[in-house]
């Protein structure tokens, strides 16, 4: 289960994230970001409450990465170990934005 908690301010995005990131809730994040992200410059997805990333999450944020690129910026915050080590496995580590990564 993923619970999605949207705050949109002028053209500043937050997406915070709780739960899990998979197959099952992957397209749900990409239709929420696919409807919020237009005139959105900034974009931060907020990590704190999620305990699980897949591929198909990967991929979502692959695809919100290429489009905040070309409109703006993207940044994750708040990724736990777990994640993390998801991110730095994978290749994430180098093409997101990670604050508060070393």
């Amino acid at each position: 289960m993923l619970n999605i908690k949207k705050t949109i301010n002028n053209a500043a995005a937050v997406f915070a994230l709780e739960g899990r990131l998979d197959t099952t809730t992957a397209p749900e994040l990409d239709q929420e970001l696919k409807r919020s992200l237009l005139g959105v410059t900034t974009l931060t997805i907020d990590m704190k409450d999620l305990s699980y990333i897949s591929s198909a999450g990967l991929r979502v944020l692959l695809a919100a990465q290429k489009l905040m690129n070309k409109q703006g910026k993207m940044t994750v915050c708040n990724v736990n170990e777990t994640v993390m080590e998801i991110f730095e496995v994978t290749g994430f580590s180098d093409i997101l934005d990670i604050e508060g990564a070393d």
